[in-house]
């Protein structure tokens, strides 16, 4: 599935670090986007990209070395895309679930409009071996960037939390974000507004939930589950 070659680099492309070469690296990573959607992923090859951008295909690996880049370098933009949808709410809310609904629906919102690729997309993206997994090695940084914006939810609100709840929280919240997003994936209704019912009533539950979690009675059944988290990550 992987096409090899040069090792990508983010450098400006031939010729140095310029304005151009960055308006041509965003101009291969736009096409290999269109074609994905139009053709999906595995009949798309960086040989087609660099026909469909205008330029060598040579070029093209210079910039990406690989189709897999291509996608990390897509996860990135859509997370950093993320994070910007989602200030609003940040700098609005202070109680903990508008915050978390808020940054949900931003995701949803700056997926929208790779719906129709996203099936397809996924078939190779839930390989448990692909590169293009969100739990791969490789899709660690923008893994990283997510899990970071559910912590500042959860740490700019005025939630009271169990201390070691607080610390594996955003690492769980993010894993709820790909359950929404896998349901996002499937859902078929129009605007896929099931998806945005599902946020709008689960958001309440775990906020509800993370506000109980400091109370004595249940700090035995958070010391299980962060115990089951720990031996499941080892």
């Amino acid at each position: 599935m992987t096409e090899q070659s040069a090792p990508t680099t983010t450098a400006g492309g031939p010729g140095g670090s310029t304005a151009r070469g960055e308006q041509t690296r965003q101009l291969i990573l736009d096409t290999a986007m269109r074609l994905f959607r139009e053709r999906g992923y595995a009949r798309t090859t960086m040989r087609a990209v660099a026909q469909e951008a205008g330029v060598a295909v040579g070029n093209a690996y210079y910039y990406f070395g690989s189709k897999e880049h291509l996608v990390q370098e897509f996860y990135a933009g859509t997370q950093r895309e993320h994070r910007a949808a989602a200030d609003p709410a940040l700098a609005r809310e202070r109680d903990f679930g508008p915050r978390l609904a808020g940054v949900l629906h931003a995701g949803i919102d700056v997926l929208s409009p790779y719906h129709a690729f996203a099936g397809a997309f996924f078939k190779t993206a839930a390989e448990p071996t692909s590169p293009l997994s969100p739990f791969s090695a490789e899709s660690s940084a923008p893994r990283d960037m997510s899990v970071a914006l559910f912590r500042e939810a959860l740490t700019g609100s005025t939630v009271k939390v169990d201390d070691e709840l607080r610390e594996a929280l955003p690492e769980l919240l993010w894993l709820g974000y790909m359950g929404v997003v896998l349901y996002w994936v499937h859902d078929r209704s129009e605007g896929q507004v099931k998806t945005r019912q599902l946020i709008d009533g689960v958001v309440p539950l775990v906020d509800r939930l993370v506000g109980l979690s400091r109370l004595r009675v249940l700090r035995p059944v958070t010391r299980q589950a962060l115990a089951l988290i720990h031996t499941l990550r080892h």
